[in-house]
């Protein structure tokens, strides 16, 4: 039979073995351990029909059908497996651990495969992620400035400058604006987006601060763990002040490569707070080409909103840096913030 593990034995290993999601497609891409091959014991429709059965017949007839439906693909699971694991020991896990993981672990191991299940399955997995996301142990610098400023730019740069990065943005596939879904790939459920962040917080050290860009809790459609968030403002943060003209330069740059349609959209979004008058100028100015003028408008509306988001009760916000740069490279920009972040004292 397939040892089971805790799935802290299984993160210590990760790098070593070769994880296989035994659960449906659909629970797969709702959330999944980053790193895990779906390999499902049943599909959607066949996992729906045996938990009507367990429901409205009994645990016997749902037993009886899931064996009806597994029997003729078990050679094929072996073959895969062996294919897959390429001499690796496999590990599995389901929901909870239980019935799914386990015959596939017993067939697996059957078949001579080196197998381990994870005890609890994804959903320990789960409330292990959210508790250390409640609760991160790690220290943050957040990069913060107005749109247009290139902090995502920024970010990369520190991060080819040795500076430990993630981007909050490229996890959730958005730009964090009415206009960051333009481009982007499908956003992830909020939580695989919780997912993706614990597997990168988790390959940083944790006696080096990270570098965050400053967020809203939500970008898009995905939110930040609460407790995650609020560590974010309690945060020293560095604020770049980029000039006017270069963030236009910058916004035309990332957006006016898309359909004049998707921009208007985009503007849209912003409508109530833009005013009807800037809309109006908005939308004129892309349907003329003018998109100097639409950026200008744009950012109009993003300064306004700059920095007045209030701080939930009870929380104090970390120090502030500002930095002005004016034509500096992002490469000069964030040794300059290197420098600035090396001086600060991390309390433990």
């Amino acid at each position: 039979m397939p040892e089971i593990i805790s799935i802290e034995d299984f993160l210590r290993r990760r790098d070593e073995v070769l994880l296989l999601d035994v659960r449906t497609p659909a629970e797969y891409e709702q959330g999944h351990i980053p790193g895990a091959v779906s390999f499902p014991l049943f599909s959607n429709e066949e996992r729906a029909e045996v938990g009507t059965l367990y429901k409205q017949q009994s645990p016997q007839a749902a037993m009886e059908r899931g064996l009806e439906l597994v029997g003729p693909k078990m050679a094929g699971f072996v073959r895969r497996a062996r294919e897959l694991a390429a001499g690796r020991e496999l590990v599995l896990h389901c929901w909870r651990g239980g019935k799914r993981s386990g015959s596939m672990g017993w067939l697996l191991s059957t078949a001579g495969m080196q197998v381990s299940t994870i005890a609890g399955g994804y959903k320990a997995y789960r409330r292990y992620v959210l508790e250390q996301l409640e609760h991160p142990r790690r220290k943050f610098f957040i990069l913060s400035g107005k749109t247009g400023s290139g902090k995502t730019d920024v970010l990369h740069e520190l991060k080819k400058q040795g500076a430990q990065v993630v981007d909050l943005e490229g996890l959730a596939n958005h730009r964090g604006s009415a206009f960051g879904a333009l481009g982007q790939e499908p956003q992830p459920t909020t939580e695989h987006f919780t997912n993706l962040l614990y597997d990168a917080l988790s390959k940083t050290d944790p006696q080096q601060p990270v570098w965050l860009e400053n967020e809203s809790r939500s970008i898009g459609r995905v939110f930040l763990p609460e407790g995650f968030w609020k560590a974010m403002l309690r945060s020293p943060k560095f604020t770049i002040e980029i000039p006017m003209e270069r963030r236009i330069q910058r916004l035309l740059r990332d957006y006016a490569c898309f359909p004049a349609e998707a921009l208007k959209a985009a503007f849209q979004k912003i409508a109530k707070r833009l005013g009807g008058l800037h809309l109006k100028q908005a939308l004129e100015a892309i349907d003329s080409g003018d998109l100097a003028t639409a950026a200008a408008l744009a950012l109009r509306y993003y300064d306004k909103a700059y920095g007045k988001g209030k701080l939930p009760e009870g929380i104090q916000k970390g120090p502030e840096f500002a930095l002005a740069f004016g034509s500096e490279s992002e490469a000069e920009i964030a040794a300059a913030l290197l420098r600035e972040g090396g001086s600060i004292k991390l309390c433990e």
